[in-house]
């Protein structure tokens, strides 16, 4: 199905104020989002992503339909995922609570931005090059192996060569000025923390457009379709992130989960490689007759795997003994840390968080404190989050 310049331009213009009234509404003002908020933030884009995705089913016919929930809830799963990165960048440098969302929506704008080149260059690869296909087979497989290794977003870093490269060229500071991009210090124009949290995102966002935009070509060709459900993805990202933020070390399973579903449309876009083959060192240019994935089995199996997944991260009493230790942690650092929010409620909030948290590692089995990584400064740490409250208490 062709879809017309009006409906493009129409689609283009709603994404667009749906950002801009998220920004000025929302964002604007710096402050920390209530549970209550996002969540009932995060129900409306996700309502308005199913209401879309029926609209194209009624219009374009139930192939466009699922290839669009396909592609819609592959993305979303992506997206959570990239919330740990996203979570590590911001831990990294310090970034007050209340500005998180501010650089959560530059995060998305980018992102969108980014995606929509790669989708415009992706589809102007594949209606030339027939073998373009296999490439992106082979990127996703290899994607899906990096997802099972053993090393976790842990090891993900903020301090990527774009920054260095900043501070080297550029005057910065170690401290922000509200949510400036730009202050002075001693008289000399500087950069903050905040432009280059902002850079730092960026960058990975161009990393994740590598991965996420061939798994999404792999369901459909369609540029219309790959556009609006990766635009959808998107969109409810930053509310998603403060609705699930106590729960995203809970998912130790989701990297599994992404690695099938990555290695399953790797195998799908390989297979159609292959019945559209024109290479002349495969088959002698001749397409080959193998089997091709509908859609629809595609979408089954993808909700399938991050169903399973899902379930089983937050039944794991593995995952529940992680997430405690995990969360125990942050909440410790960021009640010492007296740049982490000016709110009293934000401070009391993560203090009731803390103690929560303590308590359940406390009560854990004496196998399961083998996940405490270096136990003396955990402890420590807990013992010094105490002492702050204690002094906090006395005043």
């Amino acid at each position: 199905m062709t879809v017309s310049p009006v409906i493009w331009i129409a689609t283009i213009v709603a994404i667009a104020a749906l950002l801009l009234f998220d920004f000025i509404f929302h964002v604007r003002k710096a402050h920390t989002p209530t549970l209550k908020e996002a969540a009932i933030w995060s129900s409306i884009y996700v309502g308005l992503a199913i209401v879309f995705g029926i609209g194209v089913w009624v219009f374009g016919g139930s192939t466009m339909g699922s290839e669009y929930f396909a592609g819609y809830v592959t993305e979303k799963a992506l997206s959570v995922d990239n919330l740990f990165v996203f979570l590590i960048i911001m831990t990294s440098f310090k970034v007050p609570r209340e500005d998180q969302q501010k650089v959560l929506l530059f995060g998305i704008v980018f992102s969108l931005i980014a995606r929509t080149g790669f989708i415009f260059l992706g589809a102007a690869l594949i209606n030339s090059f027939a073998w373009v296909f296999y490439l992106f087979g082979l990127v996703l497989l290899l994607t899906a192996g990096n997802l099972l290794k053993p090393s976790g977003h842990e090891d993900d870093s903020a301090d990527n060569f774009l920054i260095r490269l900043t501070r080297k060229i550029f005057h910065t500071t170690d401290y922000y000025d509200g949510d400036k991009l730009f202050t002075l210090q001693n008289g000399k124009r500087a950069l903050t923390p905040m432009l280059l949290v902002m850079v730092a995102i960026g960058a990975t966002d161009i990393l994740f457009a590598l991965d996420s935009i061939p798994a999404i070509f792999g369901l459909t060709q369609n540029t219309f379709i790959v556009f609006t459900a990766t635009a959808f993805s998107l969109m409810g990202l930053r509310q998603l992130f403060f609705l699930i933020d106590g729960l995203l070390d809970r998912l130790i399973y989701l990297s599994y989960g992404l690695a099938a579903i990555l290695g399953f449309i790797g195998v799908k876009l390989i297979l159609h490689a292959l019945h559209e083959n024109n290479l002349p060192f495969i088959n002698g240019g001749e397409p080959v007759g193998v089997i091709e994935i509908s859609t629809g089995l595609s979408l089954s199996v993808i909700l399938g795997v991050l169903i399973i997944t899902v379930l089983a991260s937050l039944l794991s009493p593995k995952g529940k003994a992680l997430n405690a230790i995990t969360e125990a942690k942050v909440h410790a650092q960021n009640y010492l840390n007296p740049e982490y929010t000016d709110d009293p409620a934000e401070r009391a909030r993560v203090w009731d968080s803390f103690v929560k948290e303590e308590a359940a590692i406390k009560a854990l089995p004496e196998e399961k404190r083998k996940f405490i990584r270096e136990e003396h400064d955990f402890m420590e740490l807990l013992s010094k989050a105490h002492d702050e409250h204690d002094r906090q208490t006395a005043r």
